[in-house]
């Protein structure tokens, strides 16, 4: 069931209708379109989008389909199927082309194979057009439409005779043509013509008297005639009579072919049919093309899962212009099925709302929808709509009873297979009273089951989606710094209609901004703040989330480097242990083998003095060679360097603790107080305990190089992309947060930034004066300031640098 019966208008599908219509070749494809309308049969929806996915994916592969002659011929059927009746030569010409462009067609589908197009090709397969009719017509009918001399023996014999008494005449009157000019009858140009189906000669009106004729005609100024000389008058009739005979004999021989072609009839009308669906599909599958559309997967239940939906109408007018359309993220299920969508006017709510009732109406007429892959189509059998002004001096309605006439209807109607849209629910009348009246109908909705969207200004229903199940807010996104829309849907949140700071920014005064608050009151001044308030955090820790996300994968490389260097440490340590034990093995082995053989030669010699001596110390020479450990040279450890240097410590230079080695570099002096940097530890140390040091001294100790300023690198790109205007410091300690300001600064001076935003909460206020006193240090500020109440106030310090 469709609600009202202005719907397609409402949403924009007649305007896609007429596109569809602008596509067709022929009546025949226009005719489907008119047809077109919504299904609440789940199986012919799906065979419907499937046919038009199917012709999408022909029309996609570039095959060749035919693209011309899409004649309607199903009038001339209808007369052929009447007894006595004939079609006429232009007729049977038509519906020769046109019988050829069906076989070719079904030639496509027969040529491919039954999994490639299942429902196209099926059906291709119960079309008939037999090859008796289609031969029959063409050997009367030949490829220019015109009737064949060979289409019957008589007609031949008439064509020749005609052919032959037209040349025969031609040729008298080409002597009586060159006589009259010669006599300056007739001027020089002239040339014969044809008259009421016979042959003439124009003549100048003076001379009409000179030539024996008949006149057929006069000029328009009447200074010419078109006379018909008498010596060839009987070879005209005789013509004339010929042309009659051939106009017989070409009836008859149409008439004897229509009665040919009357049996077919039946199976002629299913095939225009055919032919007018494929001129049907090939309409929709350019719009789609159009529309970047595509075929979802498509389920038997209630629910919405869209990504990078686009509204078919504004794609195809941004397409114009070269623009790009901002996509529509949405999903509506059982426990989340009615989104309440909220936001500043003219921030795109309207366009959302639309676009999912023209999408899904579309989709269950059987056209493919402007979705990206990953989305899927859910099923509903009514549509509900709500959109516009209906106010009625007929009827005698306001707009907020005719709003008040539709919700009756939606009350009535509404169930679990129901979509229903509305915008601006609840306006045209007293707020409080449109707001109370609104989330009654709202709660008796969400009873019903049924799935919807809902445009509103209204905190009420607001606060009755986020404590109510089935109901689920939605904004559309605004930059609340900028005040521009963005046309984005975010789901999960309300959204703020930023009332007062639009009107701030097209100047309207403060002091009327202000008494529009005190007016308003603090609850729905306060609520409309913590949206604003939660946007901007919301987009701060987008930001850190990033970061975080940046050094978590550098983190895991650093990991997966240091397991990789961990294995091969393991491997080469087996390796060589491994190595070592073979040699041990060796070693052992050519030993005991060596003792084997000295105790062998000891026994057969008898033990005598001499071989025992020289045997054992061979035993001795291999143990020498073999076992003996390899030194190790290891470097001594270089002394300590300490170059003492003269002159007052001052930032910047390089010193040592008395009685200690530990070295470092002065960041700052504080009276008689120092600020020194060890490695990564700061330290407030007495002057008189440190000396200076030398920058060799700091060098070996430490192992790093002081570089000069203007000779270190700096990647701008890098630091602007990584760089955010706001820095947050909640939660850091008086000396960590300073750490963070002076780099940040650092950086927003070098990027030439004008202005920055420093959120540090407000609490008892000290880290803010910590900061604010900090600040005044930097030239560069020329001022400070609380950041606007609604966006944080006191607990964020905006910084003007100059």
């Amino acid at each position: 069931m469709l609600y009202p019966n202005t719907l397609e208008q409402k949403l924009g599908f007649d305007k896609l209708r007429e596109r569809l219509k602008e596509a067709c070749i022929s009546p025949l494809g226009q005719n489907f379109v008119e047809k077109i309308k919504f299904s609440e049969n789940f199986g012919l929806v799906e065979k419907l989008v499937s046919q038009t996915a199917e012709m999408q994916k022909i029309m996609q592969i570039g095959e060749n389909f035919p693209s011309q002659n899409y004649i309607d011929a199903t009038s001339y059927l209808k007369r052929a199927a009447i007894e006595g009746m004939l079609l006429t030569q232009a007729e049977f010409s038509d519906i020769k082309v046109s019988l050829l462009t069906i076989r070719l067609c079904l030639r496509f589908f027969e040529n491919e194979e039954p999994e490639a197009y299942p429902i196209l090709g099926e059906y291709a397969k119960t079309i008939r057009v037999d090859k008796a009719i289609t031969d029959a017509i063409d050997r009367i009918i030949d490829d220019r439409g015109q009737i064949r001399d060979s289409a019957s023996s008589e007609l031949s014999r008439i064509r020749k005779r005609l052919i032959s008494e037209q040349a025969g005449i031609r040729k008298k009157l080409d002597t009586i043509l060159k006589s009259a000019r010669s006599s300056g009858w007739i001027a020089d140009d002239v040339s014969l013509t044809v008259r009421n189906g016979r042959m003439v000669i124009p003549v100048a009106a003076e001379h009409k008297r000179k030539l024996r004729g008949f006149i057929h005609d006069e000029s328009a100024t009447g200074q010419t005639v078109f006379i018909e000389p008498t010596d060839v008058f009987e070879s005209n009739n005789e013509i004339r009579e010929l042309e009659y005979e051939e106009r017989r004999e070409i009836n008859r021989i149409l008439l004897e072919l229509t009665a040919q072609l009357r049996p077919f009839v039946p199976d002629l009308q299913k095939a225009y049919g055919f032919l007018g669906l494929m001129d049907f599909l090939r309409a929709k599958a350019k719009l789609a093309a159009e529309m970047g559309a595509i075929n979802p997967p498509f389920l038997n239940k209630q629910f919405i899962n869209w990504r990078d939906a686009r509204h078919p109408l504004l794609h195809l007018s941004f397409q114009k212009q070269g623009k790009k359309v901002v996509p529509l993220n949405i999903e509506l299920e059982e426990k989340r099925r009615i989104l309440i969508v909220s936001g500043p006017n003219a921030g795109g709510k309207s366009v959302s709302l639309k676009t999912v009732g023209l999408i899904q109406y579309m989709f269950q007429c059987g056209l493919l929808v402007p979705v990206a892959e990953g989305s899927t189509m859910g099923f509903f059998q009514n549509i509900f709509i709500d959109i516009g002004d209906e106010q009625s001096l007929e009827n005698d309605l306001s707009t907020y009873s005719s709003h008040l006439t539709n919700m009756r209807h939606f009350l009535a109607m509404a169930n679990r297979r129901t979509l229903f849209l509305i915008d601006e629910f609840g306006t045209g009348t007293e707020p409080g009273l449109g707001g109370a009246i609104a989330e009654a109908i709202l709660e008796n909705l969400t009873k019903s089951g049924a799935y919807g969207v809902i445009n509103t200004h209204y905190t009420n229903l607001k606060v009755l989606a986020d404590k109510t199940e089935g109901l689920v807010n939605g904004a559309m996104r605004f930059d609340g710094e900028h005040l521009e829309p963005l046309y984005q849907l975010e789901i999960g949140r309300p959204g703020s209609s930023f009332a007062f700071e639009i009107a701030s920014k097209i100047g309207l005064p403060n002091a009327v901004v202000d008494r529009a608050k005190e007016k308003l009151g603090t609850q729905q001044v306060n609520f409309e703040k913590l949206l604003k308030e939660l946007d901007i955090e919301r987009r701060v820790f987008a930001e850190k989330n990033i970061e975080v996300g940046i050094k978590e994968r550098k983190l895991a490389k650093q990991l997966a480097d240091y397991t990789s260097l961990k294995e091969n440490l393991e491997n080469n340590e087996k390796k060589i242990v491994n190595e070592a034990k073979q040699k041990a093995k060796t070693l052992i082995s050519d030993a005991n083998q060596l003792i084997e053989n000295t105790i062998r030669e000891i026994k057969e010699n008898k033990a005598e003095k001499e071989k025992t001596k020289t045997v054992r110390v061979e035993l001795e020479k291999f143990g020498k060679k073999n076992l003996e450990l390899e030194q190790v040279v290891e470097t001594a450890p270089a002394e300590e360097i300490f170059e003492p240097e003269s002159g007052d410590i001052v930032p910047g230079s390089y010193v040592r603790i008395a009685g200690q080695t530990a070295i470092g570099e002065v960041i700052g002096l504080r009276g008689k107080d120092a600020e020194v940097r060890i490695g990564d530890l700061k330290s407030t140390i007495k002057l008189n305990r440190l000396e200076k040091v030398s920058n060799k001294t700091y060098r070996a100790a430490t192992g790093e190089k002081k570089l000069k300023t203007s000779a270190k690198g700096v990647d701008l790109n890098e630091r602007m992309l990584n760089f955010s205007f706001n820095l947050d410091m909640r939660g850091k300690r008086g000396e960590e947060a300073l750490g963070l300001v002076d780099q940040f600064m650092d950086n927003a001076i070098m990027l030439g930034y004008d202005e920055l935003r420093i959120v540090h909460g407000k609490g008892d206020g000290i880290l803010r004066t910590l900061v604010r006193n900090h600040l005044r240090g930097y030239s560069q500020v020329s001022g400070m300031q609380d950041e606007h109440p609604d966006r944080g106030g006191a607990g964020v310090t905006i910084v003007k640098l100059k």
